[in-house]
């Protein structure tokens, strides 16, 4: 429980370290979001907007959006009329959750098994066929795997929806592409752990006395080779679940990833402060589950802690 007290603090403090940094980094920014031409404001509306918002005054709109950010509140979207940063993020974050989530679970139920399979058939074709394929998947951008899907099955197959989002027909195109580059990962992380499992006394010990090797691998050999992949899911879920800017366009799926950039590209500081908080506690949150799952895992983790 003191360890996952001090995770948690820890988790505090690198959330408002991460307002900081961003709130410093968007005032630097020259312009503000209410200076585009196209607007055509009178100086007089402009100089009252400016105010309104504290456009000119950094201290107070930084105490000020902190105050709303801990209700939940982040303020009106300078970008999106008639919509807050709240609504834009509760209509879009469920979306990239979604999308994210379905991208991780491919990730883990592919890269497991080819990495425990390669390691154990290692120096054989199947390791080194997907050796190969795991260093297309971490090299290969996910614009051109998710256009290329998009064309193959979208377009000629007519087997799924070339874009959008709302049915179980439109998740399976990109959560695929968004799950190649993390199940790459996976698989090479699994591999690396179960090659340096097997080699160990205990796997030795346990082939010795006879135990099959099936259950050697899977009962006594994965469950410590895991351990690496279940570090490297913790960030990987967060940021697959916060949305990918590419995959998201190239799909046509509304999700939180485009909104950022967006926000970003028009100067909407309430929303590009909102999407980073948001990103961080996520972040913050799936690595404090990965530590108690850690725990839970191997209890000499939770004793050290």
């Amino acid at each position: 429980m003191t360890r996952i007290l001090r995770r948690f603090a820890l988790g505090l403090a690198t959330v408002a370290a991460v307002y900081v940094l961003t709130f410093v980094m968007v005032m630097v920014v020259p312009g503000n979001p209410f200076s585009n031409p196209e607007r055509n404001m009178s100086p007089e509306v402009l100089k009252a907007l400016e105010a309104r918002y504290n456009i000119n005054d950094p201290v107070k709109y930084f105490f000020e959006f902190l105050a709303g950010a801990i209700r939940l509140d982040f303020g009106p979207s300078f970008q999106y009329k008639d919509w807050t940063c709240s609504q834009i993020i509760a209509d879009a974050l469920p979306v990239s959750m979604t999308l994210g989530f379905a991208a991780i679970l491919l990730a883990v139920l592919v890269g497991v098994p080819v990495g425990v399979l390669s390691a154990v058939h290692r120096n054989r074709w199947f390791n080194l066929t997907t050796m190969g394929l795991i260093l297309l998947g971490i090299s290969l951008p996910t614009f051109v795997t998710g256009s290329a899907l998009l064309i193959v099955f979208a377009v000629f197959a007519h087997w799924f929806p070339i874009g959008g989002w709302g049915t179980l027909a439109h998740v399976p195109l990109p959560a695929f592409t968004l799950s190649l580059p993390f199940a790459a990962y996976v698989a090479r992380l699994t591999y690396i752990g179960m090659l340096d499992v097997l080699g160990s006394d205990f796997v030795r010990t346990a082939l010795a006395k006879g135990v099959g090797r099936r259950v050697v691998v899977w009962k006594h050999a994965f469950k410590p080779a895991f351990l690496p992949v279940l570090s490297f899911l913790g960030p990987a879920a967060a940021q697959a679940m916060t949305g990918s800017f590419v995959v998201e366009k190239v799909f046509g799926v509304p999700g939180l990833g485009q909104h950022f950039v967006d926000g970003a590209l028009n100067l909407d500081r309430g929303l590009i402060m909102s999407t980073v908080l948001v990103f961080s506690v996520i972040l913050v949150a799936f690595n404090t589950l990965v530590d108690v799952v850690y725990g839970l895992i191997d209890p000499r983790i939770a004793k050290v802690g």
